[in-house]
């Protein structure tokens, strides 16, 4: 059988989709790069002319994650303006939706081990996404007395890191972990609970 022909310019996306199936079947390090050539239908030599390494080629995939996952933070952010609250916990949302959308952008984001200071356009675009989210929690704690007030880099990374648990312990059916109650309501009512101790939203709300 020919291989498959790439006009220049495509052959390295090709790869980054072959390298994006990969991920979500056998995990960031559980393939080759040979594996991900002969998915984008190419010999082995054709990767090196566009990544050094299997490193290199989820930190692009990580990179073009990062992309859509910023753009899709700011949409949320966007359309629940000027309600802080609404805002902020649509982030929330989209951050759950994306991790059910795009898997392997999401592994290859948060679970390879790449550092996101791996290229300064990785580094860039991932600082994007945190920023909106450190952006949202601003805005909905501004409120709050400025002695009592948690920096919104450490109020963003709270939720972050509630986000990031539901999704692997509930939203990708983990082994073993089953839960009576959906993802979305999981990280709603988290969400909700951290809210409440600190201030912003009433109690029975």
């Amino acid at each position: 059988m020919p291989k498959r022909g790439y006009h220049h310019g495509n052959l390295r996306q090709a790869l980054v989709e072959a390298a994006l199936r990969l991920v979500e079947i056998k995990g960031p390090t559980g393939f080759t790069l040979s594996e991900a050539a002969k998915q984008a239908g190419v010999t082995p030599a054709a990767v090196y002319r566009h990544f050094e390494g299997r490193e290199d080629l989820i930190a692009e995939a990580a990179r073009q994650g990062f992309e859509m996952f910023a753009d899709l933070m700011q949409h949320a952010y966007d359309k629940y303006q000027p309600s802080a609250l609404a805002a902020f916990e649509a982030t929330g949302r989209a951050y759950l939706a994306f991790a059910r959308k795009h898997p392997g952008h999401y592994i290859a984001m948060f679970e390879s081990g790449i550092s996101v200071n791996r290229t300064p356009e990785l580094a860039e675009v991932a600082a994007r996404a945190r920023g909106i989210l450190e952006q949202a929690a601003a805005d909905l704690s501004q409120h709050i007395p400025a002695e009592k007030r948690p920096p919104a880099s450490m109020f963003s990374a709270h939720i972050i890191a509630l986000s990031h648990g539901v999704v692997e312990l509930y939203a990708r059916n983990s082994p073993g972990t089953a839960s009576p109650f959906a993802p979305e309501d999981l990280l709603e009512s988290g969400i909700g609970i951290y809210l409440r101790g600190l201030g912003l939203i009433d109690a029975d709300t």
